[in-house]
């Protein structure tokens, strides 16, 4: 939705509905064809767009709004002039096309990111993101994406594929003799608001009120089944691409709101949508799809603003990547390798939470490990495994281990500054749920003391900076979500008292809250309540806006960060007792149960999988991209798995001792476990490479 505002009440207005902190990112977007409007993004993941009156006015508002350009993901600084720039200008500056060839992220994020600067936005039908048909084969069983013939021309528009409509539309570009309108192939966009109503049909109730008059015409002027003829033949008359809801929202295929969409000519009822034949469940259909983006697209077509006057530089190939130069001294077997360092504390006490944050801009790149005993090590991390194979790359950087352990510990000479004293309740446990490290390994988070607090370290120094109350018993577990700017995130602390209290973590500040004058007295940002017994895990993610939560017994549930239950996961019969849950920003959630029990649920509510192993699990975590599941316990194995139907991708050799805490770096290439014999153990990643032979075995 786009109100238009004017010219006087503007910033007012603003600052009423919206604590200027919250804001993320800005960015410049043309409504009704004219450059006027403003699209600003929230930390809640919500945006808002915005109509001025003039081009003048929209510098205003920029110049009025918090310093902080179009956000920290595109590698371009964080100026009110990278908010004014040109969707071209964006483009050029960023560093997201590197980062897509080198394989860091995926298609489907690349792509978002080229609808984001060119324009496109879900608050006007207009312009909403376009994403394209990928697959042509929609009739056999199996779909195999190995063959070049299952898959679309990408390097021709949607109705350019048939080649008798091609010819059509160049013969009507050439013989134009309209004078008043310039010369066009085709007489509709690839993308409008009726074309993507028509996809959504079936999920009316989740889309902007705004929509619902337009819809009713869709309803009645179009057909709301699917033709996936158009990219088979291209034999259309109307040349339409996709949206993206195609490659993520399984429920837009079923008509779960039992909606009246008419009949088919054989006097059937319209319900939900008829799927190919390869897909058993519409969550497979997304996923298929997702993979074949991914497989495929290596081009892309004309935005309304237009990014490219020349060709897309290619990508390079997932398997290319796989077989990158290694360190002769540390890796000499690397296919058959896979450890590649362990590293024993002198304490001997097991570590009991990791967290690895590795990225190279940090002033100190580190695995942060805590013990039982509460005794904490900064281990600084050299990049040498993330550069293997880049520019600059050299010998003498792999000669190191890429973990360094922390001097203080090593030696014992500084164990006071990094040992945490503060009584903790005899009665709890203490789990890596009882950590959080802020994303700058700067501070550490712990909780479990019986004042019913939880407190805040520098990593620095080892003393107390501050104290946070808020429940009423015990707090019993803490999480962090991904990190904003200058390292703001949420906290989420869990308590005896059934409840959740969701914290903002201000990274200027380095506090729990907004104010510093007021760090003493912080208040949480919501109360999530819903748990009948004591929350004994919990995840957040700010990209999707939730909280899912654990207690002893009973049902995981799913808040938003405002506080508002969405609904209860449960489980089958028997899945009980959750004690570790890991969400993905696509949506699925991953929750492991007492006795070796492990499901997948979408954050819609649906068990998508299930599955028992013969371990007791004490760490899980998904890869960045969601795809994979990795899953360490007592039994001292680490298992990689295929997060959306739990097949096995690979097993490592048995450790010495069980598994207690584990995290990945930020380049996905190195796993580090913590053990519970007080060693860390560093393994090779290769989520390519497993999953390359993982499609060629079935």
């Amino acid at each position: 939705m786009c109100y238009t505002v004017s010219l006087l009440p503007y910033t007012e207005g603003l600052h009423g509905k919206w604590m200027f902190s919250e804001i993320r990112a800005v960015f410049t977007r043309r409504y009704l064809l004219q450059n006027t409007a403003l699209e600003v993004f929230m930390a809640n993941r919500t945006s808002v767009m915005f109509n001025f009156p003039d081009q003048a006015t929209v510098k205003k508002v920029v110049y009025s709004l918090p310093r902080v350009g179009v956000g920290t993901s595109y590698g371009l600084p964080q100026a009110r002039r990278i908010s004014l720039a040109t969707p071209r200008q964006l483009f050029k500056s960023s560093n997201m096309t590197q980062r897509w060839q080198r394989r860091e992220i995926s298609n489907f994020e690349y792509l978002m990111f080229l609808n984001t600067i060119a324009g496109r936005t879900y608050n006007d039908l207009n312009q909403y993101p376009v994403f394209p048909w990928v697959l042509t084969n929609y009739d056999s069983e199996e779909l195999d994406l190995t063959l070049p013939a299952n898959f679309r021309d990408l390097s021709k528009p949607i109705g350019a594929l048939n080649p008798k409509r091609a010819a059509f539309f160049t013969e009507r570009y050439e013989s134009w003799e309209d004078d008043q309108t310039p010369p066009c192939h085709y007489n509709t966009h690839y993308s409008t608001a009726a074309t993507t109503l028509h996809w959504l049909v079936r999920i009316v109730s989740k889309i902007s009120p705004a929509a619902t008059l337009p819809l009713i015409i869709v309803l009645c002027a179009k057909s709301p089944n699917y033709d996936y003829t158009v990219c088979k033949n291209g034999n259309v008359s109307v040349p339409q691409e996709l949206i993206p809801e195609f490659y993520y929202l399984p429920e837009m295929f079923v008509n779960s709101n039992g909606y009246h969409l008419g009949m088919r000519e054989d006097r059937t009822m319209i319900c939900d949508v008829d799927l190919p034949a390869w897909a058993k469940k519409p969550e497979d259909f997304v996923r298929i799809n997702r993979m074949a983006t991914e497989a495929q697209i290596q081009s892309f077509g004309q935005t309304p603003s237009q990014l490219l006057i020349e060709p897309h530089p290619p990508r390079s190939s997932a398997m290319h990547l796989c077989f990158l130069p290694q360190s002769p001294l540390m890796f000499k077997d690397q296919m058959q390798q896979d450890v590649i360092m362990v590293l024993k504390f002198p304490s001997n006490s097991p570590v009991t939470h990791v967290a690895a944050n590795t990225l190279p801009h940090l002033t100190i790149p580190a695995v942060v490990t805590v013990t039982c005993s509460r005794l904490f090590a900064v281990n600084r991390w050299h990049n040498t495994v993330g550069l293997r194979g880049a520019p600059g790359y050299s010998l003498e950087q792999a000669h190191h281990l890429p973990i360094e352990m922390d001097s203080l510990v090593a030696n014992n000479t500084g164990s006071n500054k990094r040992q945490i004293t503060d009584l903790v309740d005899q009665s709890i446990q203490i789990t890596t749920h009882c950590f959080v490290v802020t994303a700058d390994n700067r501070y550490i988070l712990v909780c479990g003391f019986w004042d019913k607090s939880f407190r805040v370290y520098s990593s620095e120094t080892g003393k107390l900076t501050q104290i946070v109350f808020g429940h009423w018993d015990v707090v019993t577990c803490l999480a962090r979500s991904e990190s904003y700017i200058g390292g703001d995130c949420y906290i989420v602390s869990g308590s005896r008292d059934a409840t959740l209290l969701l914290w903002y973590w201000s990274g200027r500040h380095h506090i729990i809250g907004d104010n510093p004058n007021n760090s003493d007295y912080p208040a949480p940002r919501a109360v999530l309540t819903g748990h009948d017994q004591e929350v004994v895990c919990v995840s957040v993610c700010a990209e999707l806006g939730l909280v899912i939560s654990g207690a002893k017994e009973g049902p995981c549930l799913v808040h938003t960060i405002t506080g508002d239950l969405l609904r209860a996961l449960e489980g089958p019969e028997h899945y009980l007792c959750p004690r570790l849950i890991s969400v993905s920003s696509e949506g699925h959630c991953i929750i492991y149960y007492e006795r070796g029990r492990f499901c997948n649920f979408s954050i819609n509510g649906k068990l998508l999988a299930q599955m028992e192993v013969n371990d007791s699990t004490r760490a899980i975590l998904l890869s960045s991209d969601g795809h994979n599941l990795v899953t360490g316990g007592d039994n001292g194995v680490v298992e990689v798995w295929q997060a959306c139907d739990f097949k096995q991708l690979y097993i490592y050799p048995g450790c010495d001792a069980g598994i207690r805490a584990m995290d990945l770096s930020h380049d996905q290439r190195t796993l580090i476990t913590g053990m519970a014999s007080g060693s860390i153990v560093a393994f090779n990643i290769d989520f390519n490479r497993w999953h390359y032979e993982h499609q060629n075995r079935y």
